[in-house]
């Protein structure tokens, strides 16, 4: 599949002047897709089933799947295949029920998996060692099934939208103890605490909850040795043709007009089209990695700045022999919130049994302090806890360490994205909204139900790819449309009387 750049662009020169011979367009392509993973992919095979051919995907990456980042890990001989990105497929399928187009993909490309069982598979820790606080967990599950109720009470009101933390406090059930600090960060599925009630509920009830054309209860994970981003690399190989596609090249700069796009690569080559997807994440559109010409109208600014980008650092540690928990999970509540909380144990029966792999996860602002730390630093850190959660044992140094840092790779400026509470539905159609029929997006981001998951990219990639080919061939190039003012239901008021 991969295609070396001085062929590709020699085929484009080629192209070009036989173009101008025939008295045809110079452009490059129709479509200039930006990104590679699952939502740029999975719109170029909507676009070839629509009968569009003319595209081009530019992956910054050697390998399509996007931030579907897989590694091998572990000492010499005893390597294995580790995900630092999306492990998990969140929700599969009920019966004969609907799938989640990402576990489709899974079983169609006969990806290794094993069912991670996050709620009943756990032991608990706190900074005295083992302590036994399951109780306090369950407790915090019921309790953000009540956040989604009272989430969903709030959108038939029409009331405004809060944080999850505030949520928590309408419902008397704010964690007052480092325990229910720690059951209370896993239940909110390790996101910051100022997500959204509403959208974090939303999120949730479309993944799992069937009464609501949810998938699953389960979570699958990726334990392939071609690693997750197999089902992207596989599926693109059944459609995908070596000239469309363009490896290793970042993009510098987006011209666009009534006429098309140009697009810059950071190697000073020009490409153009009539059209360009940009999928690359909210991360890189909010640290200008890439500049736009002429500059972005502003609600399509604020729609991006509204938005959080997210990081989430999964650290991962190969030890001569296994000392820790034999469930799947464990959680650790230190007296600090989010500090090296949720616990993953590899070795395992279905998972990697003899592999001396574990994995802490930290999320948040956490997780942007562990990565302005070095590897040496948050070796000891980890060490620290594992030596905190086991007071009696003399832990071992491990044999190998790794963690991938999501905020300072240019690529990706984060992990995925997350709504706060005031990132509201006008703010989500301007994220998605094409700018001047020329510059489209796509993305978990522009996910209403799904944002931050692969799910999400997907639908988007297949919805965006859709509506773009129908741009191309019947000239509807206006059902993406943008809110000019994203307004408040009242204005404000600095007075402290009451109004209607």
């Amino acid at each position: 599949m991969r295609i070396h750049s001085a062929l590709f662009f020699s085929l484009v020169a080629v192209s070009a002047t036989v173009a101008q011979k025939l008295g045809k367009r110079t452009k490059d392509a129709q479509v200039l897709i930006l990104g590679g993973g699952m939502a740029g992919t999975i719109a170029a095979r909507t676009l070839h089933e629509k009968g569009i051919e003319d595209f081009i995907i530019l992956e910054g990456k050697t390998e399509l799947g996007g931030r579907i980042l897989s590694d091998s890990f572990g000492a010499t001989g005893k390597n294995f295949t580790v995900e630092m990105g999306p492990s998990w497929i969140h929700g599969t399928q009920t019966g004969n029920g609907t799938a989640n187009p990402v576990y489709s993909l899974a079983l169609k490309h006969n990806l290794s998996m094993a069912n991670n069982d996050w709620y009943g598979n756990i032991t608990t820790y706190d900074y005295t060692g083992a302590n036994n606080y399951l109780s306090v967990f369950h407790n915090a599950v019921s309790v953000y099934k009540n956040a989604t109720v009272l989430a969903g009470e709030r959108v038939d009101k029409k009331l405004v939208d809060m944080s999850l933390q505030s949520g928590y406090m309408m419902l008397n059930a704010t964690a007052k103890t480092p325990q229910q600090a720690a059951s209370e960060y896993y239940q909110a599925d390790w996101t910051p605490a100022q997500t959204s009630l509403i959208a974090s509920s939303w999120r949730h009830n479309f993944t799992y909850d069937t009464d609501v054309g949810g998938f699953s209860l389960n979570n699958s994970m990726s334990i392939d040795p071609r690693g997750f981003k197999a089902i992207v690399q596989a599926e693109a190989q059944e459609f995908l043709q070596p000239q469309q596609l363009l490896l290793n090249h970042t993009v510098a700069k987006i011209e666009y007009d009534s006429d098309g796009v140009t697009v810059t690569i950071t190697n000073g080559t020009v490409l153009t089209a009539d059209y360009v997807l940009c999928t690359f994440s909210v991360g890189v559109l909010q640290n200008t990695d890439v500049v736009f010409e002429p500059k972005l109208p502003d609600w399509k600014v604020e729609a991006i700045s509204s938005i959080d980008m997210t990081t989430e650092t999964k650290i991962y540690l190969q030890f001569a022999e296994k000392f820790w928990f034999n469930t799947q999970m464990a959680l650790y509540a230190d007296e600090t919130r989010g500090r090296y909380p949720v616990w993953q144990s590899l070795d395992q029966g279905g998972f990697y049994p003899g592999s001396g792999i574990i994995f802490v996860t930290v999320t948040g602002s956490e997780s942007v302090r562990v990565n302005s730390l070095n590897d040496t630093q948050v070796q000891a850190e980890v060490m620290e806890v594992l030596q905190t959660m086991y007071p009696n044992t003399t832990i071992p140094q491990p044999t190998a360490f790794h963690l991938a840092r999501w905020n300072t790779n240019t690529i990706y400026r984060g992990a995925y994205s997350n709504w706060p509470a005031s990132f509201v539905n006008g703010h989500a159609q301007n994220l998605r909204a094409t700018v001047g029929d020329r510059v489209w997006f796509a993305g978990e981001a522009t996910s209403l139900k799904y944002y931050g998951s692969l799910q999400g990219a997907y639908f988007e990639g297949e919805d965006v790819g859709t509506q773009l080919a129908e741009c191309i061939q019947e000239g509807d190039c206006d059902s993406l449309g943008y809110v000019e003012d994203v307004m408040n239901a009242r204005p404000y008021t600095t007075s402290n009387t009451t109004s209607d």
